[in-house]
């Protein structure tokens, strides 16, 4: 079958008039919707069905799909809306035609219902009777599942099911699959800029004269407001609701924007702050497993624009991070282009032994797969071990992909899976059709069976009585070190040389002590003193086992007369009201507070760097006297600036090791031999008398978390709060810009645009703005943390009368590209070699040779009508998905960027963006090619798009005469179309006004 363009496009009209938004479970609460109140109750989709002219006026709101409450009938729905318009149901009627001629319908198979009916239909991979099939992991079914059912051969070809379907050939040939996931996920630092850049998208369709309604997500767009709060409150009953307050003051204008999007787009859900962390509420509420939509079934996928978004493949469900400017093409209906992964295999076998968690595995396997190397793959773990893993272990693995460089850490779907899904309220009804359809599909693993061998690219394997208590740090996650080998690599880090594991400490100053007086206290720090120590984190937030953990260390704690020093600023952030409501029933938050671990809201916090001010006595003696301060977090980023700028050392640890090191009240200590301090009957106090056993730890699991926690938590989720709820909102479609907005203003991507792609472009004579050494990451190229005073933000903040104490974070103020531009490489720790080995946001005006802010010198090579481009070494980019981070140097004029080697997502962030990636051949880098940054570039490429390749070759030639080879990492086709357009969005513009 020759499916036309016009086909596809009419396709995605029928998915834009008649798919998601009929057919998901809808809570009773959201019944009383009508088309008179759409932004009432605050949780509702706002659904407007916009098929053709015909039915544009049709404006009907749909209510949010649920897992456990009321099903609604999808033919219902259908008969309103052909109530409303017979053009749909005309439309329907062609387009079921269509269906009927889907390359794969020989293989669509009805589900049948034990007790009689069916469940929906499904297109079946046994039906293909392919024996390749069977030796495929289950990562790779769900890509084959996808490809078979969205096949139309335009979009997605019959030739890309074969490649998937011969993965153990292909996938070492780096071939190109298209995959369309069933949803999207967003949390507010990046949800503000994507829907910021869908209403710019709007205006842009508009001056174009075409249609701005076709700028509607196609696919289920679930946005949750979790990166906005800050430890302002600390230590106090009250604190949650005074954090709340600030940062409802700080961020008003924010929320509003995003609950204006809730009802100005369809099919998006905007779950209010206070909430919780969104890849937990991604994993107990979210996370549909199988998507039934119109009787259809098939497989929860998802893509996320933070990389976190791994988190829920330890349900089962394939999702993993993408740029913002990515996962916007991806609601609009365009396919995903990615290169066929390569799957790493895991095998897990025995059990974890007494006093080790979660975290501490998480840590051991961090490392492995980062020494094993697995950027661009995928990792699917099995084996006998699984059975002891419970759901929350496998989801805190699976949320630190990132950190071992996976596009996912992937659990296929077992029983322990269907008894967590039930565990947090999904119905028996629905836990049963999951069951059906992924059995069915051979989509489940039964360890009660024998396993077929299926084969995988490469294999490691972890007895998990081999994992042994540790942290990672102090400033990479992959860093891993044994608790029992910590002092002394502490001692080693002060001695080291600066870098990733060393501070270049005198020997003479490593026992110096900063006296000072806190609130009339007598106080003291010394290199290792821990001044943050927060439980924090999706990553850990979201396991029992260690919450729970945390708490009983408290208690002991407690018992024995400890007590967290008052000048260490402690704090917990659940990642659900499910937390709270365990911790309370289990009676160990009584304890948790008097160790200084109130809860101070339901957010990312001090993971994001959303720390807070230290007090100003603290700060003062660490600043004052130099001191190599401590942060010890429950979290998955302790990279250099990012949790505090005052914390030069920051490990990742379990959140019951979180309150041990609050308790020690420091890291430089060996819990094996050291006491952690004195008890009330005057003995000394060690680890192992605070440190609770797993047995213990179980039964507290067992007797406090309860499938009623979940259900009660997320239908007062759904109803939203006080402060949102009053938050009021236009009701217009088109966004009124407000030109003196610090907070969304609106960005010049699409400025002067025309219906003619700009074309491929060469580099001339390009400056060099930075020249960086390895793991530059995304805090340092976009910071996320807060607005240092002397910088060209807060400059332009102060201009424009934002007082310093209302500049909040830069991820706050993502929606506004003068304020990020500004803060574009700002980060205070800062490497640039062009200057000199001094840390901090600067670089040399290489014309000049004066020493710049960034932004300045960026602005003065622009205005000069200079191009520019950056240098680096190897892992650019890693770290956190921000789309800003590939934004911020295109609006600096930044035309490419050479580096050894780039972070997945980063890359394809830069090509979304117009820039160049270019990679050094094996064995070269700037360094070893004598390149300083003083020269001038030009990079020699082809100016027609037809004469570039994904991955050829071009030649770098500097103005002193040096010529060197580099790659250039367009990677596929699609990128290579991406880059003709000048970017990602331009293209998806220009191709939605075709259809």
């Amino acid at each position: 079958m020759n499916v036309t363009a016009s086909s596809s496009s009419s396709s995605s009209l029928l998915r834009s008039a008649f798919s998601y938004s009929r057919t998901r479970l809808f809570p009773s609460s959201f019944r009383n919707l009508s088309p008179t109140n759409p932004t009432s109750p605050s949780l509702a989709y706002h659904h407007r069905s916009l098929a053709s002219a015909a039915v544009r006026s049709f404006h009907y709101s749909v209510p949010r799909w649920s897992h456990r409450l009321d099903w609604r009938s999808p033919l219902s729905l259908r008969a309103q809306i052909r109530a409303v318009n017979p053009v749909i149901e005309r439309l329907e009627r062609k387009f079921a035609t269509m269906a009927a001629e889907h390359p794969f319908k020989a293989v669509l198979t009805s589900l049948p219902k034990p007790g009689g009916g069916e469940f929906g239909k499904f297109y079946s991979l046994p039906a293909l009777n392919d024996p390749r099939i069977d030796k495929l992991p289950y990562s790779i079914r769900i890509l084959l599942e996808s490809a078979i059912r969205n096949c139309d051969n335009f979009q997605v070809k019959k030739e890309d099911v074969e490649k998937i379907i011969d993965w153990e050939n292909k996938s070492p040939k780096q071939v190109e699959i298209p995959f369309k996931p069933a949803r999207v996920l967003l949390q507010d630092f990046t949800g503000v800029p994507a829907v910021v850049d869908l209403a710019c998208m709007r205006d842009a369709m508009n001056k174009l004269g075409s249609d701005t309604n076709k700028i509607n997500p196609l696919v289920p767009v679930d946005l949750v407001i979790d990166h906005s709060v800050q430890v302002d409150v600390t230590r106090s009953e009250n604190a949650v609701q005074a954090n709340m307050e600030l940062e409802f003051q700080r961020n008003k204008e924010r929320f509003s924007f995003l609950k204006w999007g809730s009802t100005a787009f369809r099919n998006m859900l905007v779950v209010p702050p206070g909430s919780g962390i969104v890849h937990q509420v991604n994993l107990e509420y979210l996370g549909r497993v199988v998507f039934n939509t119109d009787g259809m079934l098939y497989p929860d996928s998802v893509v996320g624009t933070d990389s976190h978004t791994t988190m829920i493949d330890g349900l089962g469900v394939a999702g993993w991070g993408v740029g913002g400017i990515e996962a916007e093409a991806a609601m609009l209906g365009q396919p995903m282009s990615m290169v066929l992964p390569g799957v790493v295999g895991f095998k897990l076998s025995g059990k974890l032994r007494n006093g080790v968690t979660a975290t501490d595995l998480v840590l051991t396997v961090t490392q492995m797969l980062r020494k094993h190397g697995v950027v661009g793959k995928f990792v699917e773990f099995y084996g006998d071990g699984m059975g002891e893993l419970s759901l929350a272990d496998r989801a805190t693995i699976a949320n630190m992909s990132p950190e071992y460089g996976a596009t996912m850490g992937f659990f296929p779907v077992d029983h322990v899976t269907l008894q967590y899904l039930k565990l947090t309220g999904r119905s028996d009804e629905t836990v049963a059709m999951i069951e059906s359809f992924l059995r069915a599909n051979k989509l489940f693993v039964d360890y009660n069976e024998p396993q077929q061998e299926r084969v995988y690219s490469s294999y490691l394997a972890l007895n998990l009585e081999e994992v042994e208590p540790c942290i990672s740090g102090p400033k990479r996650p992959h860093d891993r070190v044994p608790l029992k080998e910590m002092k002394a690599d502490w001692s080693s880090c002060l001695n080291n040389k600066v870098g990733f594991k060393g501070f270049a400490v005198p020997k003479e100053a490593q026992d110096k002590v900063a006296k000072f007086s806190f609130h009339g206290q007598p106080a003291e720090l010394k290199h290792g003193s821990v001044v943050i120590a927060a439980i924090t984190s999706c990553t850990n937030t979201s396991n029992p086992s260690v919450m729970l953990g945390a708490g009983l260390v408290a208690k002991k704690a407690c018992e024995l007369g400890l007590q967290v020093k008052p000048w260490i600023k402690t704090s917990l952030a659940p990642g659900s009201g499910v937390v709270t409501k365990y911790l309370l029933q289990s009676g160990l938050q009584e304890y948790l507070n008097k160790q200084g671990f109130n809860i101070v809201g339901y957010g990312c916090t001090t993971c994001i760097g959303n720390s807070g001010e230290l007090d100003e006595s603290v700060a003062s003696a660490i600043s004052e006297n130099d001191i190599i301060a401590s942060a010890v977090l429950s979290g998955n980023r302790n990279f250099e600036g990012r949790v505090h700028a005052l914390t030069r050392a920051n490990y990742l640890a379990s959140p019951p090791l979180v309150v041990a090191y609050a308790l020690a009240g420091t890291v430089d200590i060996d819990f094996d031999k050291e006491p952690i301090g004195t008890g009330k009957d005057g003995k000394s106090v060690y680890f192992k008398d605070i440190w609770p056993s797993t047995e213990e730890i179980a039964e507290a699991v067992q007797s406090s978390v309860l499938p009623d926690m979940f259900k009660s938590t997320y239908e007062a989720v759904t109803k939203g709060n006080p402060m949102w709820n009053q938050l009021s909102v236009p009701s217009s479609t088109m966004y009124s810009w407000d030109p003196n907005s610090t907070y969304i203003h609106e960005p010049p991507y699409f400025k002067n645009m025309t219906m003619e792609p700009p074309g491929a472009h060469s580099v001339k004579d390009a400056y060099c703005l930075l020249n960086f050494g390895d793991s530059i990451t995304t805090d340092h190229i976009s910071p996320a943390g807060s607005i240092h005073k002397d910088s060209p933000a807060a400059k332009y903040l102060l201009d424009r009368q934002v007082e310093r104490k209302d500049f909040n974070s830069y991820g706050s103020r993502r929606g506004n590209d003068e304020v990020m531009a500004r803060g574009t490489f700002a980060n205070i720790r800062l490497v640039n070699k062009l200057s000199n080995g001094e840390v901090g946001p600067k670089t040399i005006h290489v014309p000049t040779g004066e020493k710049l802010c960034v932004f300045d010198a960026a602005m003065r090579y622009k205005d000069g009508g200079h191009d520019t481009i950056v240098l680096a070494g190897a892992e650019y980019g890693s770290g956190s998905s921000r789309d800003w981070a590939a934004k911020g140097p295109m609006l600096l004029g930044v035309k490419a960027v050479i580096a050894k080697s780039f972070e997945r997502i980063h890359r394809s962030n830069l090509v979304g963006m117009g820039i160049i990636p270019l990679c050094f051949k094996s064995g070269e880098d700037a360094d070893t090619l004598g390149l300083t940054g003083h020269e001038r570039y030009t990079i020699d490429l082809p100016s027609k798009i037809t004469d570039i390749r994904p991955g050829q070759d071009v030649t770098v030639t500097t103005d002193n005469g040096k010529s060197f080879t580099c790659t250039v990492r367009f990677d596929t086709e699609v990128e290579l179309a991406y880059f003709n357009n000048g970017g990602i969005l331009p293209y998806v513009i220009r191709n939605l006004i075709k259809q």
